[in-house]
């Protein structure tokens, strides 16, 4: 049954259509007028039988009463005005519900209800605000380590995907994407004037997918965006309703996207193959199915446990050391802060994510194992330079799964103690002496914790440059 506000108010249409009052109906009904009134008010659900007799005595059917439209636009307004009342964002102004009155003019209705919608839309707003992208990212990390970064619904659906146009193995091609996206009604169309704010932009209308000429610096190819945006419409996506379903969304397109990449048909054989051979390494998974080190290294994460039974951590670190992502169900200690949130932490410089950039070649991978409270981990890291800044790459394991490893012979040791101050934090007691009150350093500030993250339909877009975009290409010839 629809909600009690609407049918209250279809059954108060049809009897006043009918032109009978509450007394008169219930007289008819043998049903006490206040009764009624409660039913027209949404204040009691009638029963069956009730209900078959008001619309038998009002001269429609039951479906007519059950309708989950409002009977006038009038009634619209209405409703939308109780419903804004008993959202928590009311009820925390303790005030009083205000009930609409005969008196009351439509248009002052519509004052209210754009009123209402305006304050939701800025406590939206309110949400995404980097505290709470933090938790919410927090959130969602856990709820992955808690499947082992392993979702078989996607992967199946990839897989489906994957095979229904012909693709045997190997990489997935620029052109199979391409039919990829065929099978969906959409075409792909490379733009070089994407809004500043959009890696790439999916118009349902036009039925394209706008990507730019090239892949973006850090490790977004083309044919991953492309899959990226079909994954929407395969995944059912709609507009976010808050930060937490954007990061889910993301999360779940990028993961749709990686399983078309390297399907788990093909994947899973050739890891488990690597593993028999004793020489699982990152580079040969890339390598295998053309994509980057980084997509490589977070799929390896959604097989790894699942089907190889390895328990390990990913780990993508800034030039400065700050986490940028992470995932781990190996136990890592992770540095996080008083919310739970790894992001943004800076990492023990002893770890090989860190002491990776110290190389002078880094053209192969650093291989080394970590001590750490909690046991010791062998972790293969590579680096790369963004045209902003450096970072690198971690896949690491606990010490008794290197044994499945490339690199296992390394000399590289480092012993960690973090989260104790004293490793990293902390300066010795000859340092704080000799430098304590003689030294000054200005710190670098990043002015964006300060700001809300960028408001719009679409979160982190801005979206009066995405939709002047779409005016733009609206009427263009395909490229």
């Amino acid at each position: 049954m629809q909600d009690l506000s609407t049918l209250g108010r279809r059954v108060r249409h049809f009897r006043t259509r009918a032109g009978l009052t509450l007394d008169q109906l219930g007289r008819e009904l043998d049903v006490a007028p206040s009764q009624l009134s409660l039913i027209e008010n949404g204040r009691r659900e009638p029963r069956l039988t009730l209900l078959t007799a008001l619309a038998a005595r009002l001269g429609v059917t039951v479906a007519d009463l059950l309708d989950d439209a409002p009977p006038s636009p009038r009634a619209a307004l209405e409703i939308a005005l109780e419903r804004a009342q008993q959202g928590a964002a009311y009820r925390e102004l303790g005030l009083p519900a205000l009930r609409p009155s005969r008196g009351m003019g439509d248009d002052v209705l519509r004052t209210l209800v754009g009123l209402h919608r305006e304050l939701d839309r800025r406590a939206r707003q309110a949400i995404a605000t980097p505290e709470e992208a933090r938790r919410a990212n927090t959130r969602q990390r856990l709820r992955m380590e808690e499947v082992d970064n392993h979702v078989p619904e996607i992967e199946a659906l990839a897989s489906e995907d994957v095979a229904a146009v012909g693709h045997a193995g190997g990489a997935l091609t620029h052109r199979t994407v391409s039919l990829m996206a065929a099978r969906l009604g959409l075409s792909i169309v490379h733009a070089d004037d994407l809004p500043h704010s959009a890696r790439c932009v999916l118009d349902l209308e036009s039925g394209r997918i706008y990507i730019p000429p090239a892949s973006i610096p850090g490790g977004h190819g083309l044919r991953s965006l492309a899959l990226q945006a079909m994954a929407h419409m395969r995944l059912g996506h709609g507009e976010p309703q808050d930060y937490a379903d954007f990061l889910r969304q993301r999360q779940d397109a990028s993961y749709y996207a990686a399983a078309c990449l390297m399907p788990e048909a093909a994947a899973v054989p050739f890891l488990e193959a690597a593993k028999k051979s004793r020489d699982i390494a990152i580079e040969d998974f890339r390598d295998a199915f053309g994509v980057t080190h980084e997509a490589a290294a977070l799929r390896f994460t959604n097989l790894a446990t699942a089907h190889l039974g390895i328990r390990l951590h990913f780990l993508r670190a800034a030039g400065d050391g700050a986490l940028v992502r992470a995932y781990e169900n190996d136990a890592l200690p992770l540095p996080v802060d008083v919310t739970g949130s790894a992001e943004g932490q800076i990492l023990c410089r002893h770890w090989s994510a860190r002491r990776a950039f110290a190389r002078t070649t880094r053209t192969t991978e650093y291989f080394q194992y970590t001590d750490t409270p909690v046991g010791t981990f062998f972790e293969a890291t590579q680096t790369g330079t963004t045209e902003a800044e450096e970072f690198s790459i971690t896949l690491g394991v606990p010490y008794e799964e290197s044994r499945w490893f490339r690199g296992r012979e390394t000399q590289n040791r480092a012993v960690s103690r973090c989260p104790d101050l004293s490793c990293c934090r902390r300066p010795d007691a000859d340092s704080a002496r000799r430098w304590g009150g003689r030294a000054w350093a200005s710190a670098r500030v990043h002015a964006h914790i300060f700001s809300p993250l960028p408001q719009g339909t679409y979160p982190g877009v801005d979206d009066r440059e995405l939709y002047e975009f779409l005016e733009s290409h609206a009427a263009a010839p395909e490229e």
